[in-house]
């Protein structure tokens, strides 16, 4: 999909086993080869984490970006946040949260929960939005301040 060949090939190149990783994010060796290989998806919380020791934004993961890291990089993400600045990006849009969850193939109820901050967007919705719409996933994270848009994909 978009995020484990990075994933493996920041492990490989820090020289570390699937094992080593595991210890990272407190998972078996076998539930991050499932991440690397995207036999599962990784929960957003455990992608910070990793992006956080590999010291790598979420848009390189991605492929948005092609340089590793923006400067003065916020670690945690906050889920009040993150759906203050879906709301917010939803809003400049003209969208309802209808129309979005629509495009996104989700139901209002899920925009719903995290716009309001209570459940944290997950990685395939996340980036969903960042490559329809060219928006930063480490800005709708609240991991840099400044807003960043990229060319649309779609």
């Amino acid at each position: 999909m978009f995020y484990g060949e990075k994933l493996q090939a920041l492990r490989e190149d820090n020289k570390m086993s699937l094992l080593d990783v595991g210890i990272i994010i407190r998972f078996d060796s076998n539930t991050y080869n499932n991440y690397e290989k995207e036999n599962v998806l990784i929960p957003t919380k455990h992608l910070n984490t990793l992006c956080n020791y590999f010291n790598v934004s979420f848009d390189y993961m991605f492929n948005f970006k092609d340089s590793k890291q923006y400067k003065n990089v916020i670690k945690n993400i906050n889920k009040e946040l993150v759906g203050q600045r879906l709301k917010s990006f939803r809003e400049e849009l003209h969208y309802t949260q209808s129309k979005l969850a629509d495009l996104l193939n989700i139901s209002r109820t899920t925009i719903s929960e995290y716009e309001n901050g209570h459940v944290l967007i997950t990685i395939p919705v996340l980036y969903k939005i960042c490559d329809k719409f060219g928006i930063s996933a480490d800005y709708l994270l609240g991991k840099i301040d400044k807003k960043v848009v990229f060319n649309r994909k779609n």
